[in-house]
């Protein structure tokens, strides 16, 4: 998530926060707005109007989404630690005059531990129609947003949980004292129109879940929207129909993801895309008609191929960002969601969720203290982007983040032993990017960027804690760091300038 004036939701920190404290069938052209001719992806990377690419969906691999769940430090009351999801497949349909979302999960997991019940969560406004567990109808109870099984498991395990449910669905209090956001989850326009960001929880909201970061799973999406709506989510596009009676869209996530990274945004979309220098094709939904400018989102591709150079290959094999009525920005895997105001459509907080996709990503915090490593490289590497596009001087964004450092562990916590209740504060973004630019200033930028990429091609698709991080750097750069991590991830008081090391 970016830091604004949010980041994996992305949260979007400005520097104003540092001183204030990121056929009947149509053919997809039919969805592009204003109708122009069908057009390939521009070679120069540059956005055109054009048919949004439908892929042949892939049979899922998945051994790829196992996970050692956890119970969260920080937020213990959502997720279990007994269930391992490894494939969501869920169906939706949309009713925007009723508010009513109409849903089918089908849940395969594994069993991390034998138990005589297990449980996922489940907003309390959707009312579960019908639950099987390998087909057989078994006994539930709910307890909140607590969906609870009462069938045992035996560790290793898998099973398949399919779960109908419908209802209007309410978005979750956020725990943040943030400005820019107050709620996370299912949330629906005066229009209703939908969007979604749930950093740290509220995946919940819309889907049944196990809502914690440490247990990535694979997902195919079906949305049916109204026409001429279109519902938009992660990964690859494997079916866009339309007629008379609504949009149909499927999309599938075949590397593993954590449930806050997953995204949903239905509404009436245009659609553009441009490509990269390596010919990754970059996909924009924006909504039909807007007039903002929109050169800042336009400039992804060429953002990536600035990334690549840093942190190595993009990791995924699709990437697409949409514009939605939110006031943040989330880091939401291969799907970029971005709020519609001109910060959060910038060129530095699209670079800042681009990073995400790396940090974040690629590799996530297996709890949530830990939410300060996607947060630290990532702002680090937003300064840099801020740098060299002449938007900002690092010597200047370096001096501001430093002088206000003891104020934010003051008022929030250090980053890593933030206070519960102000989750997204600007410690778990300035703070942890002062110490990545130490430490990139010891090594200079070529070690550095060295072991920031072996750390992603050591832990590609995982979830990490920061015990292994310290390790990795350790191990890496052969230098003794615990206590220059410990001064900044959980120190009360600002860190000297350097690396001590001895």
């Amino acid at each position: 998530m970016s830091l604004t004036a949010h980041t994996g939701l992305a949260l979007v920190l400005s520097l104003t926060v540092l001183t204030g404290c990121s056929d009947d069938v149509a053919t997809p052209d039919a969805l592009t707005a204003p109708r122009p001719p069908a057009a390939a992806p521009a070679s120069d990377g540059v956005a055109r109007a054009s048919a949004p690419a439908v892929a042949e969906p892939v049979e899922q691999d998945l051994d790829l989404a196992v996970s050692e769940p956890r119970e969260d430090s920080v937020y213990p009351d959502v997720g279990d630690p007994r269930v391992d999801a490894l494939h969501y497949d869920l169906d939706l349909a949309w009713e925007p005059g009723r508010e009513r979302l109409t849903g089918r999960a089908v849940v395969t997991f594994r069993a991390a531990r034998t138990a005589p019940r297990f449980q996922l969560d489940l907003g309390a406004p959707l009312a579960v129609e019908q639950l099987t567990l390998d087909g057989e109808p078994v006994r539930f109870a709910r307890r909140g947003k607590d969906l609870v099984v009462q069938a045992p498991i035996t560790a290793d395990d898998r099973h398949e949980l399919a779960v109908d449910y419908s209802g209007t669905p309410e978005p979750a209090p956020a725990p943040t004292t943030r400005s820019d956001f107050s709620t996370t989850g299912f949330t629906v326009t005066d229009t209703g129109e939908v969007w979604t960001m749930q950093e740290p929880y509220g995946a919940y909201t819309w889907y049944p879940v196990n809502d914690q970061p440490s247990d990535k799973a694979l997902y195919d999406v079906t949305v049916h929207a109204p026409a001429p709506w279109t519902g938009i989510s992660n990964g690859a596009l494997t079916e866009l129909t339309a007629d008379e009676d609504g949009t149909t869209t499927s999309w599938q996530l075949a590397e593993p993801a954590s449930s806050y990274l997953i995204t949903l945004a239905i509404g009436d979309y245009a659609h553009a895309a441009g490509t990269t220098e390596d010919g990754l094709r970059v996909d924009y939904w924006t909504p039909r008609g807007m007039v903002r400018r929109l050169e800042g989102i336009q400039s992804a591709a060429a953002t990536v191929d600035w990334v690549e150079d840093r942190l190595g290959d993009y990791p995924f094999d699709t990437l697409g960002l949409v514009v939605t009525a939110s006031q943040s920005a989330m880091e939401t895997q291969t799907m970029v969601t971005l709020g519609d105001n001109d910060y959060v459509l910038s060129p530095q907080v699209v670079a800042h969720e681009l990073v995400h996709q790396w940090y974040g990503d690629q590799v996530s915090p297996s709890d949530w203290r830990d939410v300060w490593l996607n947060e630290g490289m990532t702002m680090l590497l937003q300064w840099t982007y801020e740098d060299e596009h002449d938007i900002r001087p690092l010597r200047d964004t370096l001096g501001a983040a430093r002088a206000i450092d003891q104020q934010l562990r003051d008022d929030y916590g250090p980053p890593g032993a933030y206070d519960p209740r102000q989750f997204g504060g600007s410690n778990i973004y300035y703070t942890p990017a002062l110490m990545w630019n130490e430490l990139r200033v010891e090594l200079g930028d070529d070690e550095f960027y060295r072991v920031a990429r072996s750390w992603l091609a050591a832990h590609d698709n995982t979830s990490v804690s920061r015990e292994q991080a310290y390790d990795h750097w350790e191990a890496e750069t052969g230098l003794e760091l615990s206590d220059f991590f410990d001064a900044w991830i959980v120190g009360r008081t600002t860190p000297g300038p350097g690396v001590p090391t001895a």
